[in-house]
């Protein structure tokens, strides 16, 4: 590890302002990602700007009946909140199989949504990668890419989105308050996260400087009956494989509405909106939730040693909203 920098914020503008005169200084939350990434020399920052003292870390409801949530919550804490269990499930389930408990409860919200893939390629400096390394090249593409991305991905990188959390955050339309060097804004998920296109190392739409300072829940009534499964290598703690963030609305045997996003296949969560129009005024039936799996699916260009994951998302598509449909 390179030697660094550290500083204590003591506000969030000066924060921003640390982090915004570009000179390589990042912000340091509960550290789980970038301290991994630091050792193995992928992350070479000249500063830590330490912001967990200042990053807002409570949950409150807001005046519409959603909730705030802080970008300094611990994810442990945002897992266990009872409001968060009884209002979105889809929530607690995604970050409870996010990570171990003790990540869990040193790894915060804003640090959660920003966390960069988990590519073995990205991950060895002694390899070309386009998002460490821009014009090196993808050897992915050529190489080890059983586990990267089937939706959405370019020429220069096929690398995924390793955030449970973010998934779910994207199936319900969650919108995260970032404050910048510009002042406050408001990105809507999904839009904080971008696909890879010809700048793979960008992972989001945030610039030099913004820091998260809030996810807010909008109210949804129909996130109450909502899911979060994911398939992965081994029972214990593990990146997914793929995943499935659904909310399902039911009346009379029709889909009266539907959130749906998929995690593990695209450099982004990828919010399965076809599958949803699909779906709304459909029955609620096997078949069904099958054709509108293979709607959402029917844009996928997986790789030869990725195929085997666009019949695996559909049937756990299919298998989450059946569950959904059928629970009492």
């Amino acid at each position: 590890m390179r030697p660094f920098g550290y500083q204590r914020a003591a506000s969030t503008r000066a924060a921003v302002e640390a982090v915004g005169a570009g000179d390589g200084a990042v912000f340091l939350g509960g550290g789980t990602n970038l301290v991994d990434l630091m050792r193995l020399g992928v992350a070479t920052p000249h500063t830590l700007v330490d912001v967990t003292r200042i990053a807002p870390a409570t949950i409150e409801e807001t005046a519409g009946g959603g909730l705030l949530v802080g970008g300094g919550v611990r994810n442990g804490e945002l897992a266990a909140h009872p409001l968060v269990r009884r209002r979105y499930p889809v929530l607690s389930q995604a970050v409870l199989a996010g990570a171990s408990g003790q990540i869990r409860n040193m790894a915060t919200v804003g640090g959660n949504l920003l966390q960069r893939t988990r590519c073995s390629y990205f991950q060895d400096v002694t390899k070309p990668c386009n998002k460490r390394q821009p014009g090196s090249g993808c050897p992915a593409r050529e190489g080890d890419h059983r586990n990267l991305a089937i939706i959405g991905h370019s020429e220069s990188c096929v690398a995924t989105q390793p955030s449970d959390m973010a998934v779910a955050l994207a199936a319900l339309g969650a919108t995260v308050h970032v404050e910048g060097p510009g002042g406050p804004r408001a990105v809507p998920m999904p839009g904080l996260h971008r696909l890879p296109g010809d700048q793979p190392q960008r992972d989001t739409v945030l610039g030099p400087g913004d820091l998260i300072t809030a996810v807010e829940l909008p109210p949804l009534p129909l996130a109450a009956r909502s899911r979060y499964r994911k398939v992965r290598d081994r029972a214990s703690f593990s990146f997914a494989v793929v995943s499935v963030a659904a909310a399902l609305e039911v009346a009379g045997g029709v889909v009266r509405d539907c959130r749906i996003a998929l995690g593990a296949v695209a450099h982004v969560p990828w919010r399965a909106e076809t599958a949803e129009a699909a779906l709304r005024g459909a029955e609620a039936t096997e078949a069904e939730f099958t054709r509108a799996a293979e709607l959402e699916l029917a844009g996928a260009r997986p790789l030869p040693g990725n195929a085997y994951k666009v019949p695996l998302a559909r049937n756990l598509l299919v298998r989450v909203l059946t569950d959904l449909a059928e629970a009492p």
